[in-house]
């Protein structure tokens, strides 16, 4: 099933792009930062909305996906390759998904099918989720690499989501998803372990959500 979805993805190496691969130890624990939507509510591109201190939204997931591991991959499709000139954190790798059209279940095929055979699992971190807590994200990271076969994700209250860590062994559930449907899914049908990270239940949809919290943002910085 992954050989065939390979066929759809390819991961992007540009003349004259900085695309660098900090920790290739790390390839065990990868990280995807799903980015390829075209955030039609927000009306516009939202990866390159700014950041106080931040650069721009998608600079600051690539940071957060690095507190998870040092192996990350951006999956891009909408306003590409415009939101990769504009980000500063370049990331080990660029995924495109060429059906990014067809919701989050193919951005999330799209990265986990172009990860190294050596992976054990992967973090999955969204582009929009700038509040995220780094207590919690590291309390994720080391839980991951404690035990790589336990499914992890972020507490919601009465559901599991991302950010989270989705070991191999699920992978084939992955490409059964289809629309909107993400790694949530799997990690509430398999019983996932939660962990508390504050933040996670802010994101960025429209720009009543980002005006707020653009504004809690600007009040943390010195």
């Amino acid at each position: 099933m992954i050989q065939q979805f390979t066929a759809a993805i390819h991961v992007i190496k540009e003349p004259g792009i900085l695309t660098i691969n900090p920790c290739p130890l790390d390839q065990q624990f990868p990280a995807l930062v799903l980015a390829a939507g075209r955030a039609s509510r927000m009306g516009r591109y939202k990866q390159l909305l700014r950041v106080p201190g931040r650069g721009t939204l998608l600079d600051n997931a690539i940071g957060q996906a690095r507190q998870l591991s040092g192996q990350v991959s951006v999956v891009a499709g909408a306003g590409y390759p415009l939101v990769r000139f504009r980000c500063h954190r370049q990331p080990a790798s660029w995924i495109m998904c060429e059906n990014w059209q067809g919701g989050m279940a193919e951005s999330l095929k799209a990265g986990v099918a172009a990860l190294a055979p050596q992976a054990l699992g992967v973090f999955v971190v969204l582009g929009d989720q700038p509040l995220l807590d780094s207590e919690g994200l590291a309390q994720l990271a080391r839980l991951a690499r404690e035990e790589p076969k336990q499914p992890l994700g972020a507490d919601y209250g009465r559901r599991a989501g991302v950010p989270a860590w989705i070991p191999k062994a699920l992978w084939p559930q992955v490409f059964q998803l289809e629309g909107d449907a993400g790694a949530g899914a799997i990690l509430n049908r398999v019983g996932a372990a939660r962990v508390k990270i504050a933040g996670v239940q802010r994101d960025v949809d429209t720009p009543g959500e980002w005006l707020q919290i653009r504004a809690e943002l600007d009040a943390k910085q010195p």
